[in-house]
């Protein structure tokens, strides 16, 4: 598939493209999207959570629900938060399958 790079306005494809639009679906509120109102995830829920095991576990359903829905590139096998910054954001190691080449392939430091 190829894409726009949001920033450049330049082609983008492969890997960089799934990269930019697994960001997208992730930091995309449910409901924000006037005519897809399911496109996104369901993370801004989980603003002013306690972080505790309740809210990772519902942190990577969340994750995992969205990416299954809305990207049929990526078969994810694992997810990681690796790292939760003071801001809130966290950042994410995903592991999975593109399905386009169908080789494994694994997307280091996204943050969401």
């Amino acid at each position: 598939m190829i894409g726009i790079d949001k920033n450049t306005g330049q082609s983008l494809a492969g890997l960089e493209h799934l990269r930019q639009s697994i960001i997208d679906i992730l930091t995309t509120p449910r409901g924000s999207r006037v005519m897809r109102r399911q496109y996104g995830s369901k993370l801004f829920e989980l603003i002013d959570a306690p972080l505790n095991g309740d809210t990772v576990l519902f942190l990577y359903a969340a994750i995992a629900e969205a990416l299954d829905k809305w990207e049929p590139r990526l078969q994810v096998k694992r997810l990681e938060v690796t790292n939760i910054t003071a801001e809130g954001k966290a950042q994410l190691s995903i592991t999975g399958v593109y399905l386009p080449d169908g080789v494994s392939i694994k997307i280091d430091g996204m943050v969401i």
